[in-house]
């Protein structure tokens, strides 16, 4: 951890609320005698969010939580106790609570996990406070600078942008005197827009973040950007026609489009659900689940990306963890309880919402590297069907990998050549069969705009994902044309 960290998490965790790490450190080594693991989660978060809609302030919001979480594990079982503050009184009724797990205890010896003190781990980020670094009267400032730049355009009816800024800091004990601690800022803005075209209306959006300086979140060449990209959807989406409907090859654009990756096959790769054989994914270790050239990655070790963290919320270091490797299933995503009970050691993937919850496996940023292909030769080669280029929301369902997704910029493709865009598109199929179906891989690579999160079991965490534009066989799109 870096020293600023460790300051920050000592002056808000420790000293402040006047928590002794010593007697905090006894309470946790007496809830987890004779369980297998657990861990004490200390958080302090501040999040701020202000909303400009037609001109006015809609909402701004500020909330603070404090508070702690205990867990004790004993073989499979988790008992968990969690309490707003950091009082010690509190700690010591939620050790009294967490021992039941003592009675459950399995006998399974803990996979440890290294210290959070490699330097590749322990800067990824400034811990700047997004909520000081910029005022709150230069924030509004922003928020109207979008409305007026968007309103000189004659088409617009409506606008709305939206910042939210976080600082989360937190610290990790376990028994034996470790502890970890860090200081996590998160910032995002979200621009959205309709335009007008007669009795027609449509819209569209954008997003930006990341962990980054909020100062740079809000300066002018980034929050421009950002609206032109929302006006040009919208702009694009009152020229679409209704989309065909039918199996077809589908050209799948770079960045954020790799939400499909990360909920199709993601969820899948977690390592939850492959214990439990409810992952499509399940006993498939060391076999072909995708085309020859597809590589997908969880890294949670990227600078300044949004899923990147210095080390999980059970204390491990986060890595750089390979799923599936030129088509070849070769690791999971780990938290230390599956990773324990399925004899190999945690990926640095066990992650919580907040102190009120239990961590479980999840995704830091996954992606799909580049392939060798320009995105022009994949329309080409797709010949007749459809251009993605910005996906929605969808869903998925992992123990059988079927999913649907939407899409807010999409295009015909006719003759190898983009061609009109196209409304109500859906993307229809299974996770692991469009990974199989596969045709080429592009060479345009990005990663999403920093501002993803992902909720599983009523958790939501921030997540990043990212891949280069992919030419998919064998998927069905559902349109209304």
């Amino acid at each position: 951890m870096t020293e600023t960290a460790r300051a920050i998490a000592t002056e808000l965790l420790f000293r402040r609320p006047g928590l002794d790490p010593a007697e905090a450190a006894a309470i946790l080594e007496r809830a987890l005698d004779g369980c297998d693991d657990g861990e004490l989660f200390l958080e302090h978060a501040r999040d701020e969010t202000i909303v400009l809609d037609q001109g006015h302030i809609d909402q701004a919001a500020f909330t603070v939580r404090t508070g702690f979480g205990l867990r004790a594990v004993s073989g499979a079982t988790v008992a968990f106790a969690h309490a707003g503050g950091l009082d010690p009184a509190a700690m010591r009724r939620a050790a009294d609570t967490v021992g039941a797990a003592r009675r459950g205890h399995g006998g399974i010896e803990a996979v440890g996990a290294p210290p959070p003190a490699s330097a590749a781990t322990s800067d990824l980020y400034g811990h700047d406070d997004p909520l000081e670094a910029v005022s709150f009267a230069d924030k509004v400032a922003m928020l109207r600078a979008i409305d007026a730049e968007a309103r000189r355009d004659p088409r617009v009816r409506q606008v709305r942008a939206t910042l939210q800024c976080g600082h989360q800091t937190v610290a990790v004990m376990r028994p034996g005197g470790f502890l970890a601690m860090d200081a996590r800022p998160l910032v995002r803005l979200m621009v959205s827009v309709e335009m007008a075209r007669g009795a027609r209306v449509e819209g569209g959006d954008e997003l930006v973040g990341g962990r980054i300086p909020c100062g740079e979140l809000v300066a002018e060449a980034v929050w421009r950007d950002a609206l032109a990209v929302a006006m040009r959807r919208a702009e694009l989406n009152l020229e679409s026609v209704a989309a065909p409907a039918g199996g077809m090859p589908v050209v799948i654009g770079p960045g954020w489009n790799a939400v499909l990756l990360h909920e199709a096959v993601g969820h899948g790769l977690e390592g939850d659900c492959v214990r439990r054989g409810t992952s499509v994914f399940a006993g498939l270790a060391g076999t072909r689940v995708a085309a020859p050239g597809v590589t997908v990655i969880d890294d949670g070790t990227l600078a300044r990306r949004r899923g990147s963290l210095a080390f999980d919320d059970e204390g491990t270091p986060t890595g750089r963890t390979v799923l599936i490797e030129d088509g070849i299933l070769t690791g999971f995503m780990q938290d230390r309880l599956n990773a324990r009970l399925m004899g190999t050691r945690s990926t640095g993937n066990g992650r919580r919402q907040s102190h009120a919850h239990p961590p479980i496996p999840r995704m830091t940023t996954t992606f799909m590297p580049a392939g060798p292909d320009s995105p022009e030769a994949l329309i080409e080669a797709a010949g007749h069907g459809i251009w993605i280029g910005m996906m929605s929301g969808g869903n998925v369902e992992p123990a059988t990998g079927a999913f649907a997704f939407s899409a807010v910029e999409a295009r015909l493709i006719e003759n190898g050549r983009l061609g009109r865009p196209v409304k109500n598109v859906t993307l229809i199929g299974k996770g692991n069969e469009a990974l199989l179906g596969v045709r080429r891989v592009g060479n345009d690579f990005a990663f999403d705009r920093g501002t993803g999160t992902c909720g599983k079991d009523a958790q939501c965490v921030p997540v990043g994902c990212g891949q280069p534009s992919l030419l998919i066989d064998g998927l069905t799109v559902g349109g209304t044309g």
